[in-house]
């Protein structure tokens, strides 16, 4: 790898990965590094950088694997150059911006786990291994749940005894960063009234107005809204209770079914893959069917959420179905001509920047998100990095 100056270190870590870029800080902000390590604590792990090329890793958890990103980075351009690390951390609770991360916010950190603990168990865990190797490294926590904590009393409230709103228990939302780097990337051509619709192995929607949001998909945690690649989306609570009574199910076990058994896993019994499932819905009934229900969730969300507008000027497409399936967003969008959507067939298959037809009332965008490009301008924002634009 060749030489490179100053840089950040973005970290963004998944319940089973670990995402990284390392952006150099002097002149324009420039990507010189990105991987992931997948498969953490499962068979097969490794670290794949820059699309191309990839190693084995032995790593049991996030503590682990950490270790070894260090270890790797020091042979790689050698982490002296990282001067400040920016965290992904879904839950910032009623935090309205980053935070630089000190001992009393990892006590709350901590404090927060049995709020996702598909997720912060660890992010803390990086957080901790990192300082242990360099305490003196500016660390600053970026939290998914800021973008929506001026979200109207109405769209956080729960229908909940009122001690539990008094505990913080509301919808908070997620996916802020990725919201945050879509509408930066929109600029004025925004309309007034804008959805943002982030859809991958995560999903949800966002519904802004006036670049504010106003409304989100996912709500007190992020199982809910949108069914996603194995998580249910929303769910009767009711089917908490049964299940737990009739198949014995503990809350964990519970925790883990609705997390990683359902979605498009759970109805097509086959993968919870969008590509793969769309490869075998015309032979299997089961995948066709988990398709279709994450269309037709898709264009009620986009309806409500009109609604909650009162109308549409903007959809922004994002996320690895939302970027890169062109049957989808089509499918998503042919029943929603009454909001005046119309797409542009050849346009939307080209996977083009505007795929709305000329006449369309409503500018449809596909936009490739970047969470971590976003978590390094944060970063030189709170830390007066120097850097052209």
């Amino acid at each position: 790898m060749t030489a490179v100056k100053d840089c950040i270190l973005t970290i963004n870590g998944g319940s089973s990965s670990i995402k990284f870029s390392l952006y150099e800080v002097q002149g324009p902000l420039k990507n010189v590094l990105i991987g992931e390590i997948e498969r953490i604590g499962i068979e097969g792990t490794k670290l794949t950088w820059n699309k191309e090329e990839s190693i084995e890793v032995e790593a049991s958890d996030h503590a682990a694997a950490a270790m070894f990103l260090i270890e790797w980075l020091e042979k790689q351009p050698g982490f002296a150059v990282v001067k400040a690390i920016g965290h992904r951390i879904v839950y910032g609770m009623r935090h309205t911006g980053p935070q630089k991360i000190t001992p009393a916010l990892m006590k709350e950190l901590k404090g927060s786990i049995a709020l996702d603990p598909e997720h912060m168990p660890g992010e803390i865990k990086l957080i901790e291994v990192f300082t242990a190797h360099n305490p003196d490294l500016p660390q600053i926590a970026c939290f998914d749940t800021s973008f929506h904590a001026d979200m109207p009393r109405m769209a956080k409230l729960l229908p909940l005894p009122r001690r539990f709103d008094v505990a913080g228990i509301q919808r908070y939302g997620f996916h802020g960063l990725s919201y945050a780097y879509l509408l930066e990337e929109l600029g004025k051509d925004a309309g007034a009234r804008t959805i943002l619709a982030h859809l991958g192995n995560g999903a949800s929607l966002a519904a802004i107005k006036e670049g504010k949001s106003m409304d989100t998909s996912m709500g007190f945690t992020p199982t809910s809204g949108l069914p996603m690649s194995t998580r249910t989306g929303d769910l009767d609570p009711g089917v908490a209770w049964y299940l737990m009574q009739s198949e014995k199910l503990s809350p964990e076990q519970f925790n883990h079914l609705v997390n990683h058994e359902s979605g498009l896993l759970g109805i097509s019994g086959i993968s919870p893959d969008m590509r793969e499932l769309m490869k075998q819905e015309k032979d299997n009934p089961h995948a066709a069917e988990a398709v279709e229900f994450f269309c037709y969730q898709t264009r009620k969300w986009i309806g409500s959420f009109a609604a909650v507008l009162g109308g549409l000027d903007t959809l922004v497409f994002a996320g690895g179905i939302g970027e890169n399936v062109p049957e989808v967003r089509e499918r998503i969008c042919t029943s929603l001509g009454f909001l005046g959507i119309t797409l542009d067939k050849e346009k939307n298959h080209r996977n083009e920047h505007i795929i709305s037809s000329d006449n369309s009332k409503v500018s449809v965008y596909v936009i490739p998100t970047n969470e971590e490009l976003m978590i390094a301008k944060i970063i030189c924002e709170v830390l007066n990095f120097s850097i052209e634009t």
